[in-house]
């Protein structure tokens, strides 16, 4: 008898091993079984496809016998997170599209097609140079057909490491899957509102003594600016301005504003999700609503959004929705902000460049642009530069963002005219 309840003890326990086993598998497999199919497909891929870039360049291609990328190092780590890898380790990636994958069934290679891009690989690369392993973003678009030209994040990684150690936060791609302090590139929206929700506001006058105080808490500016217009504030960056009119308008107005433009929600660019926004949702008091005017508070903005943003006023408050894959078609086109509003937004922009940015800056570009400097709360700042050129020939929509990379003149202005140069000679 005793020797049967060792053997049932025995059996139970094995039992048991097996049940934990099998739970462990489970989870593991739905874990990581796209990555174990992945990896699998790309050696066993029943299909065949290309990724080109819109100058014929072969970023990426793949067949039943083997899998490629662009030999060239440097455009592979600068355009990773376009094609992304047959390991799926980045959401935007195109290979990833090619991909069919459930727990059942596992993953395949399920299209035979070739994917044409609006995406210049070499600008690509020289974007990514210009921002020489700082964290970042760079978007460039046609804001007349909505091709988008430029999508580079750093840091980044090269698709052909099997078994890469990538600085923190390569896998993700800051222009779509990430929201970032914007500071005074919200002055933009704050902006529009006011324009839209304060008749007399071109005959306004704003005095700035380096701060404001609005209900007992103490605003800062950046300067001392004395009697300004509207269009002398926003050239100026001033806070104390801003932080009146949000306040002027008020928390409904500024919410619906952010609301319409499109920045609290995940927008999408061929299929791939961003990042949504985020803004005080209930009215946090006119301090604290005075800091969101200014692009502080608990403001948060994905620069894809703001890219679409400042298309829309680039194309008279029309946004031709950007795409990255290239299919002949014209697109999607909506109206994101009256035009009128986007004249005026035009004209200010274009103002901000001429007399507080300076033209010999961006020598040979009709630049419209605004600068963001925005504060972190460790001491450090999101550096942003956003805008367009006013040029027929180059209609080009950008959004700059170098994490941490302190001025928005400084830093990102700069990088802006070095990629910009670039792309009107390519």
């Amino acid at each position: 008898m005793k020797q049967i309840s060792r053997r049932a003890v025995v059996l139970l326990l094995l039992a048991l091993l097996v049940v934990c086993g099998s739970l462990l598998y489970v989870v593991r497999y739905v874990e990581h079984g796209q990555d174990w199919a992945a990896a699998y497909a790309r050696e066993n891929a029943g299909a065949s496809g290309a990724i080109i870039d819109r100058k014929g360049l072969v970023l990426a291609a793949f067949s039943p016998s083997e899998s490629q990328f662009q030999p060239d190092r440097e455009l592979r780590i600068a355009n990773f997170h376009v094609t992304g890898d047959y390991y799926g380790r980045t959401g935007t990636g195109l290979l990833t599209g090619y991909q069919d994958f459930s727990l059942l069934t596992g993953s395949s290679f399920s299209e035979n097609a070739v994917l044409y891009l609006n995406v210049d690989a070499e600008l690509n690369r020289k974007a990514f140079q210009v921002l020489d392993g700082r964290p970042g973003a760079v978007l460039i678009m046609n804001y007349r057909s909505g091709e988008l030209l430029c999508m580079v994040s750093s840091p980044s990684i090269d698709p052909l490491e099997a078994d890469p150690q990538p600085q923190e936060g390569a896998y993700i791609n800051r222009c779509l899957s990430a929201c970032f302090v914007p500071g005074s590139v919200f002055k933009l929206i704050t902006a529009a509102a006011a324009i839209e929700g304060i008749p007399d506001l071109s005959e306004r006058r704003f005095v700035c003594e380096g701060s404001v105080e609005i209900a007992g808490v103490t605003i800062k500016c950046s300067g001392y600016h004395g009697e300004q217009t509207f269009e002398q504030a926003l050239s100026n960056s001033c806070n104390v301005a801003f932080s009146q009119l949000s306040v002027e308008l008020g928390h409904p107005a500024m919410l619906r504003a952010v609301r319409r433009f499109g920045f609290l929600e995940s927008q999408r660019l061929d299929g791939i999700p961003s990042a949504a926004g985020s803004f005080p949702l209930e009215n946090p008091g006119d301090p604290e609503l005075g800091w969101a005017g200014v692009g502080q508070s608990t403001d948060l903005l994905c620069p894809y959004s703001l890219l679409r943003f400042v298309a829309a006023v680039a194309n008279d408050g029309e946004l031709a929705e950007p795409r990255l894959i290239r299919d002949g078609s014209l697109g999607f086109s909506s109206r994101l902000m009256r035009a009128d509003t986007a004249k005026e937004l035009q004209r200010l922009m274009h103002y901000n460049v001429v007399n507080g940015y300076g033209e010999d800056r961006f020598p040979g570009l009709r630049l419209c642009a605004k600068t963001g400097t925005a504060e972190r709360g460790d001491g450090s700042s999101n550096a942003w530069f956003v805008g367009f050129l006013a040029d027929e020939e180059h209609p080009y929509a950008f959004v700059i963002m170098i994490e941490r990379g302190g001025s928005g003149l400084g830093a990102a202005g700069t990088a802006a005219n070095e990629i910009l140069q670039y792309a009107v000679n390519r």
